[in-house]
């Protein structure tokens, strides 16, 4: 069993930074790809961006490419999601999730994710 928790969602206005973290604990998640998704209200939850164990790559959805970052550390369980430039439009809960599938599966939806976070509330103020 993998429990996944996100941190670092906020207020901001548009233009600033934030940095999301989503740590495991219980079994490790080295071996899952590892992805954000986001809802904003009324929306149904779309893929962010993902990143396979290796590390070795990344994807984005295109409306945050170039802007938004994503990483992990395996020794530490930990996988983060730097948000630079953020937009009134990027106002979402954020979601950690993980996959036995590859981080390529993760960019077409929601279907082959194995965990999910609670996930943190980001707010962009214009």
């Amino acid at each position: 069993q993998v429990q996944l928790v996100e941190s670092g969602g906020g207020l901001v206005r548009a233009g600033d930074s934030l940095r999301l973290s989503c740590t495991s604990s219980g079994r490790t998640f080295t071996y899952y790809a590892m992805g954000w998704f986001r809802q904003a209200p009324g929306k149904e939850r779309e893929f962010v961006a993902a990143i396979p164990w290796t590390g070795a790559s990344t994807y984005y959805t295109d409306s945050v490419k170039g802007r938004f970052t994503i990483s992990r550390d395996n020794a530490k369980n930990t996988m983060l999601l730097q948000m630079n430039g953020l937009k009134p439009e990027d106002t979402a809960v954020y979601y950690c999730a993980a996959s036995r599938n590859t981080a390529q599966t993760m960019t077409k939806g929601t279907r082959d994710i194995d965990y999910w976070g609670k996930g943190t509330l980001v707010t962009v103020s214009s």
